[in-house]
């Protein structure tokens, strides 16, 4: 299960588990080895790139034929990604969130910002507004009773958390260069490729085209000769923002848009690592052409009080979204700790999500949501973190309380897949690699 625990005042979350469950499983693959692999390489000419696409029967996804019997394979996201057992600084133990700690207020969590925010905070009112008291310690506890967490008093107190270094795809790179190809005439072009049993997919479709995985298996994408796994009943498109008609062309209204947006920050511009977006730039996204009516629309956000008073300010008013509820991720190690102290000055151990409404017809909203809970005001979302950067926990779980089941569901700047969802980013599969699941193999 992806909750662990279901309280008042949140979730305790068990993201290792929401990716196994998943369905990482290639069914029946004697049949057909590998289901269906794309593989594109990249070549240079003429400082022009070239896709050359084929349809590949080779790979990890192979069963094996053992006297007359067929085998299934299936795949487990690695352990390791999840193993965060020492917080990332070391802290005053009344400072750690352990058994016994006082409350946490949303207060408390908007006052550890930087003293410039804090003093921004105290001019426009926002420390004083957040008065509703939540107990975190309570999924802790609850963890800690059931033996997803561990004893805290055996938690070390320093050191560093040894994980697998990252896998450098350049997905990212690959949209890039698609920029190149010649313009396709929506008329004559498809909006979506099934990945089936025997699929060649023209190189152009691959990058202005929405890939759907309709079967209850996985299947196997390769690209540049590293390959992916598509969980079942799931889709993507992988391509740049000024690549977004495909996903129009798609012609789907998602009731639930989440976005995770490449904030613009010092260190991302010090790094020179990742690319980010202006505010200008995300109020681009065409959120109303979407989204259906009532979607309800998730951002996450960074810390910084500038972004936070932007989506509700500009960003929202801007896409007729209504904000309702601000939300905390809060990370802790397998010891019930804070993976940062809550006064660190450089990074908080929190990440925020801010929660709306897409405003529309009031007839049909009103209609629309009489099966579903409001919206709580404030939530928390507890869960180890995986230590891959901006791997973010599942929402779709806690989310399921507050939509109708069976609904469309879009999320924006993703680097996973999830079953049930449409997934779009320059690095949509990121994190799809398949070096960071691991094979099991079994006779049927």
């Amino acid at each position: 299960m992806a909750v662990v625990h279901r309280l008042t005042t949140g979730w305790l979350l068990d993201h290792l588990s929401f990716i196994n469950q998943c369905g990482y499983e290639m069914c029946d693959s004697f049949a057909y080895p590998g289901d269906v692999a794309i593989n594109t390489s990249v070549s240079s000419t003429n400082d022009h790139p070239t896709f050359v696409t084929t349809s590949s029967r080779d790979g990890p996804g192979d069963a094996l034929e053992t006297q007359g019997k067929r085998a299934r394979t299936r795949y487990v996201f690695r352990e390791e990604f999840f193993h965060i057992s020492k917080a990332h600084i070391a802290a005053a133990p009344e400072e750690q969130l352990l058994q016994g700690s006082p409350e946490l207020s949303l207060t408390e969590m908007k006052a550890s910002s930087s003293a410039e925010e804090r003093h921004e905070e105290t001019k426009s009112g926002v420390r004083d507004s957040g008065t509703k008291k939540v107990r975190s310690p309570q999924c802790i506890q609850e963890g800690l009773k059931s033996g997803f967490l561990h004893c805290a008093a055996a938690a070390p107190s320093s050191g560093k958390n040894v994980v697998p270094g990252r896998i450098d795809c350049g997905l990212a790179e690959l949209c890039e260069m698609a920029k190149q190809l010649p313009a396709v005439n929506d008329g004559d072009h498809q909006a979506v490729n099934v990945l089936g049993d025997e699929t060649t997919i023209p190189e152009q479709d691959l990058l202005s085209c929405v890939t759907e995985n309709n079967s209850n298996c996985a299947k196997i994408v390769v690209l540049m000769g590293q390959k992916y796994l598509v969980p079942p009943k799931s889709s993507f498109l992988l391509s740049d923002i000024s690549c977004l008609q495909p996903l129009l062309n798609y012609k789907k209204k998602y009731d639930v848009i989440v976005i995770d947006p490449p904030w613009e920050n010092k260190s991302v511009k010090r790094s020179n690592r990742y690319s980010y977006l202006s505010s200008w730039q995300i109020k681009q996204i065409p959120i109303s052409a979407l989204a259906a009516p009532d979607c309800l629309v998730v951002t996450w956000v960074t810390n910084k009080q500038k972004h936070l008073r932007f989506v509700k300010d500009e960003l929202y008013p801007h896409w007729s979204v209504k904000t309702l509820a601000e939300w905390h991720w809060v990370k802790i190690t397998r010891y019930g700790e804070f993976v940062l102290p809550l006064d660190s000055v450089h990074k908080k151990p929190y990440e925020v999500l801010i929660l709306g409404r897409v405003q529309g017809n009031i007839k049909e909203a009103l209609r629309k949501s009489e099966d579903v809970l409001p919206v709580p005001e404030h939530k928390l979302i507890v869960s180890i973190p995986c230590s891959l950067h901006s791997h973010k926990p599942p929402l779709a779980a806690v989310l399921a309380e507050f939509i109708k089941p069976d609904v469309e569901c879009l999320e924006l700047f993703a680097r996973n897949l999830q079953p049930g969802w449409t997934s779009w980013g320059n690095e949509v599969l990121k994190f799809q690699h398949i070096d960071y699941f691991t094979l099991l193999q079994n006779e049927t």
